[in-house]
């Protein structure tokens, strides 16, 4: 994982819920604050657009007011968590399908 927010988001998740039992979310602000302590109003949005992509992969899973939100259409306070199996086959399901080529480099 070489992107740092991606990194924080989840040592951040793991501390809240070490055991992997699901459930336990954090705050965007709180990973926010980790990275940049003095300014982490500037790079929020940085950590919410990263988790939107993580949604989008299956990876994580956005809620607000404990309800996972639409990844196309969200707005104010968010929370994070990590996906149960099921969102993370619909996310994937959501994904558009991979090109194949037919073209043989040989």
């Amino acid at each position: 994982m070489s992107d740092p927010i991606e990194a924080a988001i989840f040592e951040k998740l793991a501390k809240a819920d070490p055991k992997n039992v699901g459930g336990k979310s954090i705050e965007p602000a709180d990973v926010a604050k980790e990275l940049q302590p003095e300014q982490w109003q500037r790079m929020l949005p940085k950590v919410k657009a990263t988790a939107l992509g993580l949604m989008r992969q299956g990876k994580l899973t956005i809620t607000k007011k404990g309800k996972v939100v639409d990844p196309n259409n969200f707005r104010g306070v968010i929370r994070l968590r990590l996906p149960t199996e099921a969102e993370t086959a619909a996310a994937l399901a959501a994904l558009p399908p991979v090109e194949s080529s037919d073209d043989d480099f040989d």
